[in-house]
C-alpha cells in the first residue's frame, strides 16, 4: 500500500509499504477514504518529538471497513467508520470511566495510545491506503447513511471537532458565557464552533493570522488580532474590564510572540489575564513532558514560567489534557447528521495522498490560505 512515511525532521515521503492486515481477532481493517493533516503532526514533522523514522503518520482517519477479525461482532464489512485518534481497549479502568485518551492497555507503561503518534504506542497512522484498527468494535464509530455525502464533516470527528468541544468542557463553559479562545488554528476554530453550539453569548478568538481570524469571524466570533501582543487587554476592554467568563488554550507549547519567537508560556499567561476571576480555563493545545528542541531552558524539561500567583489570586480553574474522543463523537455526529454542525467549513485544501509531502511543507510554513488539509488516498 502507499503510505506517508516519516524519514526525519521536515522529511516525509510517499512509499510503498507492506499492507496493513488483521493481526488479532478483535481487529478491523479499514480502507482509508479521508485522512487529515493535524497541527500535532507538525510537532513530529519538525523533529520536535521522539518519533521514530520509518513510521507512518496520521491520526485523523475515516474510511470503509473491508475486513473484520473473528471476534468482531458489531462492525460489518461495508460500514463507513470514523476512528477516534485515541485507541482504547474498552475494558480498562480509564476506558470504563470514559477516559479513552488515557487507556491503560493499548500502550503499556503509559496512559494513552494513538495512531501514528510519538510516544503513544507502535500503531501505524492512517495517512495511507489501509489502516489496522485495534479493538474495532469499541473504536469504530459507525456512521449514518449520509457518511459519503458529508464525509469531509464526519472525518473531523476523529480529533479536532471533539477536541475543540473538549476545550469548552474543560473550561466548564455554560450557556450565556463569554469565551476567550487563544489560537485560530483548526482546533481553536472547532472550539469556537462548539462554544456557539453550547450557547455562548460572545466568543473572542485571538490569533495573529488574518486568514484564520476571518474564518473565526465567519462563524460569528470576535476576532482579536494579537500581532501587537495586547489580545488580553482587548478582551478586558470588551468585557467592562472583567475578562471573559472562561477561556480555551488551543495553541500549545510552540506558541509564538509578535516577533515569531517561541514563548511556550505565552498563551497560558495571557489566558490567566484574559479570563475573569473564578473563571475556568481549558487546555487542549499540546504541551510535552520534555522538548529537547526548545530554545527556552525550562521548556526543554517540559516546564513553564507560569503566572501561578495570579491564577491563584484570581481563583481560576484549569482543566488539562487530550480529548477523550469517544465521550463526544457519537453526539457530535448527530449534530452533523441533522445539519446543525458543519466542521468542514474550515477546510482549505483537499488533496491526494501523493500530494501530502508538499502539503506538510506548506502547512508547516503557515502559508497564507492553508488552514486545514485533508487527504484522499483513493484519488
Amino acid at each position: 500500500m502507499k503510505a506517508l512515511v516519516y524519514n526525519g525532521p521536515c522529511d516525509v515521503q510517499i512509499k510503498n509499504v507492506p499492507d496493513a492486515t488483521i493481526e488479532k481477532p478483535t481487529d478491523v481493517l479499514v480502507r482509508i477514504t479521508t485522512t487529515n493533516i493535524c497541527g500535532s503532526d507538525l510537532h513530529m514533522y519538525e523533529g520536535r518529538t521522539s518519533m521514530e523514522t520509518g513510521r507512518i503518520l496520521g491520526h485523523e482517519n475515516m474510511g470503509e471497513v473491508i475486513a473484520v477479525g473473528k471476534a468482531v461482532d458489531r462492525v460489518k464489512v461495508g460500514d463507513m467508520v470514523c476512528l477516534p485518534f485515541n485507541i482504547g481497549c474498552g475494558f480498562c479502568e480509564s476506558c470504563e470511566r470514559g477516559l479513552t485518551g488515557f487507556c491503560l492497555t493499548c500502550n503499556p507503561g503509559s496512559a494513552g495510545a494513538a495512531y501514528g503518534f510519538a510516544g503513544m504506542g507502535p500503531y501505524s497512522g492512517g495517512q495511507a491506503e489501509l489502516l489496522r484498527v485495534p479493538y474495532g468494535d469499541f473504536n469504530c464509530l459507525v456512521l449514518p447513511k449520509d457518511a459519503q455525502e458529508k464525509e469531509n464533516d464526519y472525518v473531523m470527528l476523529s480529533d479536532i471537532f471533539p477536541t475543540g468541544y473538549h476545550a469548552t468542557e474543560l473550561a466548564q463553559m455554560k450557556p450565556g458565557d463569554s469565551v476567550a479562545i487563544y489560537g485560530a488554528g483548526p482546533v481553536g476554530l472547532m472550539a469556537a464552533m462548539s462554544a456557539f453550539l453550547k450557547g455562548a453569548s460572545r466568543v473572542f478568538v485571538v490569533d495573529p493570522n488574518k486568514d484564520r481570524l476571518a474564518l473565526a469571524e465567519k462563524m460569528g466570533a470576535i476576532g482579536i488580532n494579537d500581532i501587537e501582543g495586547d489580545g488580553a487587554a482587548q478582551i478586558k476592554e470588551l468585557t467592562d474590564g472583567q475578562g471573559a467568563d472562561c477561556g480555551c488554550e488551543c495553541v500549545g507549547y510552540q506558541c509564538c510572540d509578535k516577533h515569531g519567537k517561541e514563548v511556550p508560556n505565552l498563551t497560558m499567561n495571557n489566558l490567566v489575564e484574559a479570563v475573569k476571576p473564578t473563571g475556568g480555563i481549558g487546555v487542549v493545545g499540546v504541551f510535552l513532558p520534555e522538548d529537547p528542541g526548545a530554545k527556552d531552558e525550562l521548556a526543554k524539561e517540559g516546564k513553564l514560567a507560569f503566572d501561578y500567583g495570579k491564577l491563584w489570586f484570581k481563583g481560576q480553574r484549569i482543566g488539562n489534557g487530550q480529548a477523550n474522543v469517544k465521550a463526544y463523537n457519537r453526539s457530535l455526529a448527530k449534530l452533523i447528521h441533522a445539519g446543525r454542525a458543519k466542521p468542514s467549513q474550515i477546510i482549505s485544501h483537499e488533496l491526494s495522498l501523493d500530494e501530502a509531502p508538499h502539503a506538510y511543507k506548506k502547512f508547516d510554513e503557515r502559508a497564507d490560505g492553508w488552514t486545514k488539509v485533508i487527504l484522499k488516498p483513493g484519488q
